[in-house]
């Protein structure tokens, strides 16, 4: 069996060996490790692309890590910087394309490290929102960093509530501009990246008014600084919004304008235009307007928000077969902490997780890629579906994450408190995931109000004289329900249909629930957006059940396809067993609720969950291997390929600045306190 090509460093006698309670566990493969990285990465030639890659940049001392984590926050903002402009230095001499592979593998080496990442964001909303004209003007400069542009939507009084924004754009038709304004002190914008030192221009969403007519949010590309000596234009107040919980090396900032005025031809214009005498064209759906943020989410989830746990997982299960503490037997030696069934509850499901949504996320970028060309080209069928499988899909896994990483950190005890294990920096970069490119609990809602409207089309209740069929990630709404489940033994819950039909069924149920209490409480006299209020909760709960099961349902096909390869099918499928049936256990209320579940079977659901454990426990680390992240992306003491935690977790405590420097207090407070005794005698 094949397995990933690895390098450990060549300083200290330990970090040349490898760990015997490490090794121990690669010793025996049941399934080609090698292989499996393969399909993660999209086959063989882009993993020896990757690797190409990595090796570029963790041999440059310019990329080096060793001191992350003793920087204060000027000294990362000013690192992050210059590893961005080394890397675009780097890209330009190797060839690079901005948008190719390869720079995707570099950041994926480099992800807490860099600044002006807000790049990439402004040109998803220049293709998905801009006129062929625009693109071919504004897209250059981009890409070649002759201007650094921010996403500047957020507010201080607004966020994901994109018709509450305040930020004006009127129309002069006199003078062919837009007037961008600023009119209270909640309209700042607030907390978009690079803007606080960093950013040129700005692609401001704003509400546009023309020929006397409000026309709803538009975005608009802003000048901000000066390209000749970085001061700030004209009308234009900007900085930094100061501490964060995290993402220490990004200036975040706010943005105020003052009757800013900028050419009509800044309006990105794919979809509506302003022509100069003021008269409004639009040529799309409403939520056109959106299809950026959903560029966005669909591309965040492999590139940012996923790799964060997998990256845990990595890290808490090899320190888990090092750390040995406590005895499973009085007689027995101390025992490595992944054998207790604790730990591998704690850990196993998020590394099924991790498999979970990485299948989910390249369904969903298939979808994104054959549905996206379409609606540049004004077809917007397939537009709300993806919207909710994007917008659902960016919700649940960056939840799961959120709370998977920081499992993770505390499976790893009190080592995973120190900024060294790695985890702490993963715990705060994933966290804003659940906030930044919409809130989480308004993007579920999003996901709801979608169900209601396909619940009722599936019931020939929607109103609509001409019925489009249902979308493909609902179509269990129209499938025979199974009102009870089947399974008669544990070993039935390990039977894919049954587990799938099963989260089919809740969702189906939640969902008409919903509807139920919905309809129930507009009969009764109340209006429809009372109504809808008074029911949020209920249409959360359903749209966490339809995105459990769209998880569930794409981990299940993706292991389909895996027939020819019975070893690697049956390794995955114990993950994909195991995700299934631990969401069922961590809710189990929604399936006894009406039946559809006994007591004794949802104890053979226990049964057979707790009895993948030890088949999962062989292959734990092979499984965490195959992500292939190198020890420098890791850039953690406890999770380094070769295993020698203790070893290196001393040696990088010796860097720490105040080890090596006069301790500042001593004289002033330390040494008077110790002497203050004498003074009594």
């Amino acid at each position: 069996m094949g397995s990933p090509i690895h390098r450990v460093s060549l300083g200290d006698t330990w970090s040349r060996n490898m760990h015997p309670d490490i090794q121990s566990e690669r010793r025996v493969q049941s399934f080609n490790v090698e292989r499996l990285t393969n399909i993660l990465d999209g086959g063989a030639q882009n993993t020896a692309l990757r690797r190409k890659v990595e090796d570029i940049i963790c041999s440059d001392p310019q990329f080096s890590r060793k001191d992350n984590y003793f920087m204060n926050r000027s000294e990362l903002y000013e690192a992050a910087t210059r590893k961005r402009c080394h890397l675009q230095k780097t890209a330009e001499r190797l060839g690079w394309l901005q948008e190719g592979l390869e720079l995707y593998y570099a950041q994926r080496v480099l992800a807490e490290d860099l600044n002006l990442n807000l790049q990439q964001v402004f040109m998803n909303a220049l293709n998905s929102l801009g006129s062929e004209e625009q693109i071919a003007k504004w897209g250059p400069l981009c890409r070649n960093y002759q201007i650094i542009i921010t996403y500047a939507q957020t507010e201080l009084g607004h966020g994901t509530y994109l018709q509450g924004l305040e930020t004006e754009a009127i129309y002069d038709a006199a003078t062919q501009e837009f007037v961008i304004h600023s009119p209270t002190v909640t309209a700042t914008k607030w907390w978009p990246g690079d803007l606080g030192l960093s950013a040129t221009h700005a692609l401001v969403l704003a509400q546009l008014t023309c020929s006397g007519a409000q026309r709803g949010m538009h975005a608009f590309i802003v000048p901000l600084r000066s390209l000749q000596d970085h001061t700030p234009l004209p009308g234009i107040t900007t900085g930094d919004i100061g501490p964060k919980m995290g993402f220490q090396q990004m200036d975040n900032g706010f943005l105020k304008m003052d009757h800013v005025r900028i050419p009509r031809e800044n309006m990105l214009s794919r979809f509506a235009q302003v022509l100069p005498d003021g008269t409004y064209i639009k040529r799309g759906a409403a939520q056109s307007n959106y299809l950026g943020m959903v560029v966005t989410r669909v591309k965040l989830l492999l590139a940012s928000i996923l790799p964060p746990l997998q990256k845990a997982c990595v890290i808490a299960m090899r320190y888990s077969v090092i750390r040995r503490q406590g005895q499973l037997r009085p007689s027995d030696p101390e025992v490595k902490i992944l054998d207790y069934q604790t730990q591998q509850q704690k850990l196993f499901p998020q590394l099924a997780m991790c498999y979970a949504f990485h299948f989910q996320a390249t369904s969903l970028l298939e979808f994104f890629e054959n549905s996206y060309k379409a609606i540049l080209n004004l077809d917007f069928t397939l537009l709300p579906e993806l919207h909710v499988l994007s917008t659902g899909s960016k919700a649940m896994i960056s939840d799961f994450c959120v709370q998977g990483t920081e499992l993770c950190r505390r499976a790893c005890g009190g080592h995973g408190y120190s900024q060294l294990s790695g985890l702490p920096i993963l715990v705060t970069s994933v966290t804003p995931a659940c906030t930044y490119e919409g809130e989480n609990t308004v993007l579920y809602l999003q996901v709801a109000r979608f169900l209601v409207k396909s619940y009722l089309q599936a019931q020939g209740l929607s109103g609509s004289r001409s019925q489009r069929p249902l979308p493909q990630c609902v179509s269990y709404l129209t499938l025979p329900d199974l009102a009870r489940c089947p399974a008669q033994k544990a070993a039935d819950f390990l039977r894919p249909e049954l587990y799938t039909a099963a989260w089919a069924h809740v969702a189906a149920r939640l969902i008409k629930d919903s509807v139920y209490h919905l309809q129930a409480l507009t009969r009764s006299g109340a209006d429809e957006h009372e109504a809808w209020n008074q029911t949020t909760v209920i249409h959360v709960q359903a749209a966490k059940a339809h995105c459990y099961y769209i998880s569930v349902k794409s981990f299940k096909e993706a292991v389909e396809k895996l027939r020819n390869e019975p070893t690697l099918q049956q390794v995955l499928k114990r993950l994909c067993d195991l995700h299934a049936l631990h969401g069922i256990l961590n809710n189990t209320g929604d399936f006894l609720y009406d039946g559809f579940l006994s007591g004794a079977q949802a104890e053979m659901a226990r049964t057979a969950y707790l009895d993948l454990f030890p088949l999962i426990r062989k292959d734990a680390i092979l499984l965490t291997d195959a992500f292939d992240f190198k020890d420098h992306c890791l850039n953690s003491a406890l999770g380094c390929y070769d295993g020698n935690v203790y070893e290196r977790l001393f040696e990088w405590a010796q860097r720490t600045p105040i080890n090596n420097q006069e301790n500042p207090a001593y004289k002033k407070y330390i040494q008077p306190l110790l002497q203050s005794w004498r003074a009594k005698l």
